[in-house]
């Protein structure tokens, strides 16, 4: 009988980013959290902001529990904020199961774009 391979659990941020082993351009950092501008972004303006703890997600927020997210959700609504403030909107988004890359509770706080048309470029008009 043959066992199939488990595929080893990504972790970027645990692995990665919060230990230094990639350059990472910090936006803010607190004592549990850190927000840092993607190392590969999808947006003219793409911030990620995680726990430096490990949280699997949303839907599991592992030892922190609601006390960590309460801290990372302060830090989301600060950059957020920073994004608005100077490229007049933001977007706000983290994902679960497969849409979810890292396996590592993440916000992504992006600027999608100056014009109507650069973001209809990039999403299509969904009111349609």
């Amino acid at each position: 009988m043959t066992t199939a391979a488990v595929p080893a659990i990504s972790d970027f941020y645990c692995h990665q980013a919060i230990p230094g082993l990639v350059e990472i351009d910090r936006v803010r950092e607190t004592e549990r959290v850190l927000a840092f501008h993607h190392t590969k972004p999808s947006h003219p303006v793409h911030i990620v902001v995680v726990p430096k703890e490990h949280t699997p997600s949303l839907a599991d927020l592992g030892q922190g529990g609601p006390q960590l997210l309460a801290e990372v959700m302060k830090v989301v609504a600060e950059v957020a904020a920073m994004v608005e403030a100077e490229h007049g909107a933001a977007s706000v988004t983290t994902n679960l199961g497969l849409y979810q890359e890292s396996k590592h509770l993440h916000w992504h706080v992006y600027h999608r774009g100056d014009s109507e048309a650069e973001i209809l470029a990039l999403y299509g008009h969904h009111d349609g």
